[in-house]
């Protein structure tokens, strides 16, 4: 089996990682030569993801095709499933997916419960509705890792939204931030992986850390893993899907967004559970069974992300002490050059109870840097 990935970071990375226990034949198409990826698959092709040719005369080669990144040209993976070719997700469910608008309007079609939301087209409109604030206003492509995203709390924070087609969603008074990843292979069948706690930046509005499994009340579980179910069921695809949510102050669960891939809150089931979602990934893809999503240890994940002002190649402060932390696991996605914010790599903490894990994981933040190296 000849399968391709479109895009070669951290997360097509650790893909390649568990397809070794495949008999499998890896793609790789990035424009980037030295992309974490690249040495990892067999066989690497220099392209743009989002040139139509590009995309279109990769995925000629190859059996069937996933991404791991949204960010990918939906036009030639529409005509590549007509010429027979398997994408997962399917290039429709991308479609959606990729677009914050469509995503917003496929939820409200399919009855799934998020944020109350206007589209606006620009500044201009933006402007027009002081009525819906607090809102946080979100670009409909483009935005990623925290970025393409701005809350908009009064009139005075217009001048930060978006100049371009986004969505402006109601502002919801969270309690707690959860990710929950759903499997669904070819035949419908599922397997849910555990919630977990996500501790966000506030600044860089990205994940921090994150803890597994969440702190929530049986009934809250219940309602996130049929809201999980039900979406991922909407799309009519199989495919491995990480839906964020939101719970309010009381009680309400609501739908952040969705990534149709492998996704930064489910890195630690590599070490924590029984089937990681790389292997159910590809246990989708290769049309095996799928796998034991439970886990075998509470854990927690913590993002290794590059220090502000620092910018070049990169020197991992603390490595030693962290490397000698128990059940520690240090993956570092080898980017040669750091910048501030960058996703560089992560660390996997296992223990017993959540406040040891909540304990180690500030240990892990306070021991270990991703900085520049001195000149």
């Amino acid at each position: 089996m000849k399968v391709g990935i479109l895009g070669g970071g951290q997360l097509g990375r650790m893909l390649l990682q568990q397809a070794v226990n495949y008999n499998v034949e890896t793609w790789i198409l990035e424009n980037d030569a030295t992309c974490p990826a690249a040495h990892l698959c067999h066989h690497f092709i220099l392209g743009n993801i989002n040139d139509y040719d590009a995309v279109l005369d990769f995925g000629r080669q190859v059996d069937r095709l996933t991404i791991e990144i949204e960010g990918v040209n939906v036009d030639a993976l529409e005509q590549l499933e007509k010429e027979g070719k398997l994408v997962f997700p399917s290039a429709a469910v991308l479609r959606i997916i990729k677009n914050k608008i469509s995503q917003k309007q496929f939820y409200k079609q399919h009855e799934i419960p998020s944020p109350e939301f206007v589209v606006t087209q620009n500044l201009a409109e933006l402007m027009q509705h002081k009525a819906f604030l607090p809102a946080v206003h979100k670009m409909a492509e483009g935005g990623y890792d925290g970025r393409g995203v701005q809350i908009i709390d009064t009139e005075t924070d217009f001048s930060k939204g978006f100049d371009a087609p986004a969505v402006l969603e109601k502002k919801i008074d969270i309690a707690k931030e959860i990710a929950i990843i759903v499997a669904v292979n070819g035949k419908g069948q599922t397997a849910i992986y555990p919630a977990v706690d996500m501790m966000v930046d506030p600044y860089k509005n990205q994940l921090d850390y994150q803890v597994c499994p969440a702190e929530i009340v049986e009934k809250i579980i219940w309602r996130i893993e049929a809201i999980a179910i039900r979406l991922v069921q909407a799309f009519k695809s199989p495919g491995l899907f990480a839906v964020e949510m939101l719970i309010d102050r009381g009680g309400d669960v609501w739908v952040n967004e969705t990534a149709p891939r492998v996704h930064n809150s489910g890195h630690h089931t590599i070490e924590a559970h029984y089937c990681s979602q790389f292997d159910m990934l590809w246990r989708i893809l290769l049309d095996y069974p799928l796998g034991n999503p439970d886990a075998i240890s509470p854990s927690s994940l913590v993002n290794l992300v590059g220090a502000e002002d620092c910018s070049g190649p990169v020197h991992y402060k603390g490595l030693e002490e962290v490397l000698k932390m128990e059940n520690t696991f240090v993956h570092l996605y080898g980017k040669a050059e750091t910048r501030p914010g960058r996703k560089m790599g992560h660390v996997t903490i296992l223990a017993k109870d959540r406040q040891e894990l909540s304990y180690r994981a500030h240990k892990v933040k306070e021991a270990m840097k991703v900085e520049a190296e001195k000149k």
